[in-house]
């Protein structure tokens, strides 16, 4: 197999049809990534699949190709015709976009089913029928359960992508109740970065003889990513991420952070600072978190600051680095992070800031992948020099988060719901030379 992938150089080689082959050369993929080289033929044999591959390396295309191939060639391609279910809301609107970019041509119609968008919106989108339904859990099984008119009882495909966050408890009960209403005469794509012991249970419960597609090695990270920590006093931190952000100035960059209150504080604090940071997290509106992505990848914020609802599955291919300014308490998610850059073949860096109370994470995220990691170099005398202006800078975000709190709890509104658009960069922009004063 490993040679024949070698000799196919073209989506037409692998048996994919001139038109989607016409939409593949309209997106810009020339050649198929690895895991689509190796999963695309067994797809159209008609085969069950389990594809595990790093993050970034073209997932969707592998599943999507196949069922719009399949879509094209049915005597009389119907309604419902595959389903998809994502574990975040972000990541099925993804794959619902790439969906119609390479359907557009067809005729495809397409339905996206999430949480925080409106609920009659989403029925009147699956009253017309879609060929494509994209969903999280939850939402789909509440548009099973109360939609009118709206079942999947002619399902042909079921893909689970990310299916080791879908088996998470948060979604595995809506997961075992959407597979007992679903046609048992169906293929099946299982995608994950990770085999666990619960998507082995998941394999074992819906997939019928599957073909195993590996691309990667269990828990590895793409060559082109250059892997960095730098370890700091946790009284510190934040003078050293701003250290890097300006080290690494016009890097389009990605921070996460543990909680949802840190990502909004931290932008704040970057935009008193100068820097063009915009917060996403599970706490704001559907809406609000989509903004920040699309002025994110439009550019107009160079650093997103996020938690790990952004980990996950989403292809913004200018992100030049990674900072882990807190390391995740699961390795795992570390692979996840990371694989935000360096997609598709480009490089990518990666940096984790690691204090004193951390150490034992990162030695565990060093023992996952195999490989001790080098150390950003930081001049601590440079560093320290930007104490006074940070220690500032966040006084003034903590007033304006505290001020924006008072405000929410007189009006009974939601501080979560606040738009980022009022948050203006301070026009004094920290610089190589101002850290030297």
């Amino acid at each position: 197999m490993a040679d024949e992938v070698e000799e196919s150089k073209s989506f037409k080689a692998l048996g994919i049809c001139e038109q989607l082959v016409e939409a593949c050369h309209n997106l810009g993929w020339r050649n198929p990534s690895k895991i689509q080289a190796e999963a695309i033929p067994h797809a159209l044999e008609g085969k069950d699949l389990i594809g595990l591959a790093q993050t970034g390396s073209g997932k969707t295309g592998a599943f999507a190709l196949p069922i719009l191939q399949a879509l094209l060639e049915a005597t009389r391609p119907h309604a419902f015709f595959a389903c998809v279910l994502s574990p975040t809301r972000e990541l099925a609107i993804q794959i619902a976009e790439q969906f119609e970019a390479l359907g557009c041509g067809i005729g495809l119609k397409c339905a996206v089913v999430v949480g925080g968008v409106d609920h009659v919106q989403q029925a009147i989108a699956l009253a017309k029928r879609p060929h494509i339904v994209v969903g999280t859990p939850g939402r789909l099984l509440d548009h099973l359960s109360n939609t009118k008119g709206f079942s999947l009882n002619a399902l042909k495909y079921l893909v689970l992508d990310e299916a080791d966050r879908l088996l998470n408890e948060e979604f595995e009960k809506a997961l075992d109740e959407i597979l007992q209403v679903i046609p048992r005469e169906r293929k099946t794509y299982l995608f994950s970065a990770t085999m666990t012991k619960k998507v082995r249970k998941l394999q074992r419960a819906c997939l019928r003889n599957p073909v195993k597609i590996e691309a990667a090695s269990k828990y590895s990270t793409v060559d082109t990513l250059k892997q960095q920590y730098c370890f700091v006093p946790a009284k510190y931190k934040d003078c050293y991420l701003i250290y890097i952000l300006i080290e690494m100035s016009g890097k389009t960059s990605i921070v996460f952070t543990r909680t949802c209150d840190s990502t909004r504080l931290m932008a704040l604090m970057l935009r008193n600072l100068g820097l063009r940071a915009i917060p996403i997290s599970g706490q704001m509106s559907q809406a609000n978190r989509l903004g920040a992505l699309n002025k994110f990848k439009a550019g107009e914020c160079n650093i997103l600051v996020a938690t790990d609802v952004a980990s996950r599955g989403l292809d913004i291919p200018s992100v030049d680095m990674v900072i882990n300014y807190d390391i995740p308490t699961n390795s795992k998610n570390y692979i996840h992070r990371v694989g935000r850059t360096a997609r598709a073949g480009r490089s990518g860096v990666a940096i984790s800031l690691v204090n004193q109370y951390e150490l034992e994470w990162y030695m565990q995220i060093e023992k996952l992948i195999g490989k001790k990691l080098p150390e950003f170099p930081a001049v601590e005398e440079e560093v320290l020099m930007l104490m006074e202006r940070v220690t500032e800078a966040k006084r003034l975000s903590l007033m304006k988060i505290n001020e924006t709190g008072r405000k929410r709890r007189r009006k009974g509104g939601d501080d979560a719901e606040e738009d980022t658009d009022r948050y203006r960069p301070h026009p004094d922009k920290p610089s190589k030379k101002s850290k030297k004063r």
